[in-house]
């Protein structure tokens, strides 16, 4: 999931009942193959079709902004919503082998059309948004699992995954177009905006600029190799053929490499994990400080686009999960990226620090439900300071001016409740300070109702 940016808003109300007859005619579609939640997986699932649909109303107060400029979050009350809907159509060609679909029906729109927080509020909303709902292709790629020793263990269909079995050793290549972020930086507890927090920056490692489409998809390839308690997991991905953009570099031109190595471990007999993620980023990007130079010599407002060049940018990511008890978890991320060059796709974070914990309902008798808290703190180099403080926008923020810059920081908090064995219905609730690295705005107070069915 992943993220987001969005331009070409339409403030018109969407039309429910085109909107409905699109959800209908893709829920309608046979369910019969999908394995049963109740049965025992079969030894090896040949093929399998689910579907999940999610919707979002997230809105925010009013609060105090004496200034906004374009990328700015609205300072006057208001909400919007986001629904999509998805099919999981998969089958097993060969052994090992796996071919997913995933068409997705989007409709709606991010807080301010997507714009005004670094972190921003909603994994629900991308960076392009429309008022009537629209199909696309969001996932189609070939899973190859080459079993090589160890145990063997069960596998439990899921979406996207096929029942079966797999050995603790094993290499599992994925080609096509997918999300990044379906293979690197995974967390149990932070990671679904369907499922648990709804904050950019908490679903993924805010500063890992992950190359994707505006909707968060690419095409390339990963190759993820199990031994023991340790995985190594490499990939190549296209870039976007602008920054920011819906569409991927048609020749594969522009492109990011992503290293990740990840130990297994227990701690108090729990489970735990530790990941390092790595990215080289190379495509036509432009420096800030060229940027604010351009901008002196000509008089005008300074923008990243004027100068954009061929170049690299890089980052580092921490991801810690650990299972405290059987109903208890705690996660946390670090992340750091070049800040002289501007982000390629993702959100304008140079570092991030994020943290929680997770918590079922076992202890009073909602075994399926969640409720977690947690907190983010984002920042951002000098030179992007300067460069916003000058009037430049970056790919969410930009309001017209920054005298006064801080770190962006965000609690989260959220109830996730199973009403039924597919439908869960949560709350969720977010304070922002220092909107955008604003001192002089905020802080913003989110809320957001989330109703999330599965088959």
């Amino acid at each position: 999931m992943s993220k987001p940016a969005h331009s070409g808003f339409d403030a018109r109300r969407r039309n429910p009942s085109r909107l409905l007859a699109a959800v209908v005619a893709l829920l309608a579609t046979p369910l019969a193959a999908s394995a049963s939640d109740d049965a025992p997986a079969p030894a090896d699932q040949t093929f399998a079709v689910h579907a999940q649909s999610t919707f979002v109303y997230q809105a925010n107060d009013s609060f105090n902004s004496p200034y906004d400029g374009a990328n700015s979050l609205w300072p006057r009350a208001n909400g919007r919503e986001t629904w999509d809907v998805t099919l999981f159509a998969g089958a097993r060609p060969w052994k090992g082998a796996e071919i997913w679909i995933n068409p997705e029906i989007d409709q709606g729109f991010g807080l301010s059309g997507t714009l005004g927080l670094a972190g921003f509020s909603s994994g629900e909303a991308y960076k392009v948004g429309a008022v009537d709902p629209y199909v696309r292709l969001q996932r189609v790629f070939l899973r190859q699992t080459i079993d090589l020793s160890g145990a063997s263990s069960k596998v439990d269909p899921d979406l996207n995954v096929l029942g079966g079995s797999q050995t603790d050793n094993r290499l599992v290549v994925t080609v096509g177009k997918f999300a990044v972020t379906d293979v690197f930086d995974t967390s149990k507890f932070a990671h679904d905006p369907k499922h648990d927090f709804l904050n950019w920056a908490l679903i993924d490692t805010g500063a890992f600029d992950y190359a994707a489409d505006a909707w968060g998809y690419t095409v390339g390839a990963a190759v993820e190799w199990y031994q023991g308690d340790w995985t190594l997991r490499a990939g190549g991905f296209d870039l976007s053929d602008i920054p920011n953009s819906p569409r991927l570099d048609p020749n594969f031109g522009q492109f990011q490499l992503v290293g990740e190595a990840e130990r297994r471990f227990k701690l108090a007999g729990q489970d735990g994990s530790l990941k390092l993620t790595g990215f080289l980023s190379r495509g036509r990007m432009g420096l800030y400080a060229d940027a604010l130079a351009l901008a002196a010599a000509t008089r005008t407002t300074p923008s990243v686009a004027a100068v954009r060049e061929y170049r690299g940018r890089i980052g580092l990511s921490l991801n810690l999960q650990q299972q405290v008890t059987g109903e208890l978890g705690l996660f946390f991320r670090a992340g750091v990226a070049g800040g002289a060059v501007e982000p390629y796709e993702f959100a304008d974070i140079d570092r991030t620090l994020a943290g929680g914990v997770s918590l079922s309902g076992k202890r009073w008798g909602r075994a399926n439900d969640t409720v977690a808290v947690a907190g983010i703190v984002n920042g951002i180099s000098g030179e992007f300071q300067k460069y916003l403080a000058a009037g430049g926008l970056g790919i969410l923020i930009g309001d017209g001016r920054l005298p006064h810059p801080g770190t962006e920081s965000i609690l989260e908090t959220y109830y996730d409740a199973a009403i039924a064995r597919f439908l869960h219905v949560a709350i969720d609730y977010q304070l922002v300070n220092n909107p955008a690295y604003n001192t002089d705005r905020g802080p913003v107070s989110i809320v957001a109702a989330r109703f999330h069915a599965q088959f």
